[in-house]
């Protein structure tokens, strides 16, 4: 990554129930040096909806942070969903959880997630694990532009 320019802000869709760690989460964006779009989603039914209206507006996000227990449909049901759209299955997936059973990490992988990262119970950690994710898909990695991430591959 070259410092030839600002990096562009990304958008963010975090799909997580419990209102503590999404303000931990907000908190931990927020600190970030780059104004990230982070929208939240405390359901999963309401979750597959907005992807799909995004998908169908072209305007898929740039990366989804994945909770695996969530009300109406289940982390791992939006994962299956996002992974099989054509329109959805280059947006990167982490899945963010409380989990550390080995089933959640291997069934995880095989619906094809970008990485599974088990949420720390320390509020400093969580805080610094957030800010790792953002400084990773920020500056390390190149994602595929909004309109690069139809169609198939």
């Amino acid at each position: 990554m070259s410092d030839d320019g600002p990096i562009r802000p990304i958008e963010i869709l975090l799909i997580e129930d419990d209102p503590g760690d999404v303000l931990l989460t907000t908190e931990a964006f927020q600190s970030s040096k780059v104004t990230n779009e982070l929208r939240v989603i405390s359901d999963g039914a309401e979750a597959i909806e907005h992807l799909r209206a995004q998908a169908d507006a072209g305007t898929v996000p740039d990366l989804v942070l994945l909770d695996l227990n969530l009300p109406k449909v289940s982390g791992p049901e939006i994962l299956e969903f996002i992974k099989t759209d054509p329109r959805l299955r280059r947006v990167p997936v982490v899945v963010l959880t409380t989990s550390a059973a080995e089933e959640d990490i291997v069934r995880t992988y095989d619906r094809h997630a970008n990485a599974y990262v088990t949420k720390p119970v320390d509020v400093d950690r969580f805080l610094d694990v957030v800010r790792q994710i953002d400084h990773f898909y920020l500056t390390v990695v190149q994602l595929p532009r909004a309109g690069d991430a139809t169609g198939p591959s």
